[in-house]
């Protein structure tokens, strides 16, 4: 019985590793690549929280509130070359949830001059019948 349940959480881990990278790829808009942001929705469940908490001031977005800003200025010239990707990660798979914890680094030209920036993101998710999906997104930026 413990190898089928551990095939079953090794399964569940590539499923999060494959939504973990398809959230992070959204941003991508080097090489003249034109970013979907609004493809978000595909990964989350609809009352999905996004919080950036870098300041210690938490901002605090729902889905529709967090694609606006980014849709224009991954678009409008502002943010050029950006990507953004994972260090390292741990996620922990009871049953239909789980949780990621994960290092990253980004990197971009905002406004005209070239950033590099890193820091950790917690992911939390849920399966919903054999597929899984995010429910929440909070990071803090190192620098």
């Amino acid at each position: 019985m413990k190898r089928i349940e551990k095939n079953f959480v090794e399964k569940d881990k590539l499923d999060i590793d494959k939504l973990t990278n398809r959230f992070f790829d959204l941003f991508t808009n080097k090489e003249d690549r034109i970013p979907n942001v609004a493809d978000i929705k595909k990964l989350f469940i609809k009352e999905g929280v996004i919080i950036n908490n870098t300041s210690g001031q938490p901002l605090v977005y729902g889905l529709q509130d967090f694609i606006a800003p980014r849709e224009k200025i991954l678009k409008d010239g502002t943010l050029m070359e950006f990507s953004e990707y994972e260090t390292s990660h741990k996620t922990d798979v009871f049953q239909n949830i789980a949780q990621r914890f994960c290092r990253y680094k980004k990197s971009g030209i905002l406004n005209g001059e070239f950033f590099e920036s890193e820091g950790m993101k917690a992911i939390q998710f849920i399966k919903i019948d054999t597929q899984w999906k995010m429910v929440s997104v909070i990071w803090s930026d190192t620098d």
